[in-house]
């Protein structure tokens, strides 16, 4: 049953992902479409969680202002967490993510004109993202970003160490981060063994903003340590209920 529920999800998300892609594609074409382009992804997600029969349960602890600029940092157990920002977050935003979606028929060509690739084993890629994301937030677009650097671990609740990157951009643009607990994505789809979807509902904790205002880079790593925190303790008090 597990495979079967599997391959109807997967049926779905390409089928959902191929009947709106068309629009996507002419929204992708100019610059100032592209928050439609967004807004389609955003409903490709929304349909496939309703279709797959997947409870979406998202915890507001501070009550985001969806025109306002933000740097969102969540935790990174399992690819499913990409879909899932774009049915958490109401903000026009941009990902930072591996080069290696590009590969992928028509999905990379949509992230590739809608979103930011880094290439992590090359200093030279991650400078080159790092400077994208910072001119991306000055033309008032938000960001979300995984900043343990990718699913680093196998042992949820434990997280990897924060990169700086993330926080250093905040910094400079003085905009908030926005820490985003991912609750049990890795639950619904592990990032280990066989290719299976299992049927949970899928909850997160949006926090409430830290605030980067008269912050300089000699911050980086307080505000990184206290973002980290945040999403760790909240990790932590759901697998102890």
């Amino acid at each position: 049953m597990r495979l079967i529920y599997t391959i109807w999800c997967i049926f779905w998300l390409l089928l959902i992902f191929l009947l709106l892609f068309p629009l996507v594609y002419i929204c992708l074409q100019r610059e100032q479409w592209k928050p439609y382009a967004h807004w389609l992804n955003r409903l490709w997600g929304k349909l496939f969680f309703a279709v797959a029969g997947i409870k979406i349960e998202i915890e507001q602890r501070y009550s985001l202002d969806p025109k306002q600029v933000y740097v969102f940092c969540a935790n990174h157990f399992s690819y499913l967490d990409i879909a899932v920002m774009g049915v958490v977050l109401d903000n026009y935003f941009a990902f930072v993510g591996k080069h290696d979606v590009k590969n992928i028929p028509l999905f990379g060509y949509m992230f590739r004109k809608l979103h930011i690739q880094v290439n992590r084993e090359s200093s030279q890629s991650r400078v080159g993202s790092l400077s994208k994301a910072i001119k991306t937030l000055a033309q008032g677009r938000s960001i979300v970003i995984y900043p343990e650097g990718g699913i680093r671990t196998k042992k949820p609740p434990q997280m990897h160490a924060f990169m700086d990157g993330a926080f250093k951009m905040a910094i400079q643009q003085q905009v908030p981060i926005v820490p985003v607990t991912l609750l049990n994505n890795y639950k619904i789809l592990p990032d280990e063994g066989k290719l299976r979807l299992y049927r949970n509902p899928l909850r997160a904790v949006v926090h409430e903003p830290l605030s980067t205002l008269g912050l300089t880079q000699a911050d980086t790593t307080t505000l990184k340590e206290k973002c980290f925190q945040i999403i760790n303790e909240t990790l932590r008090e759901y697998h102890k209920s």
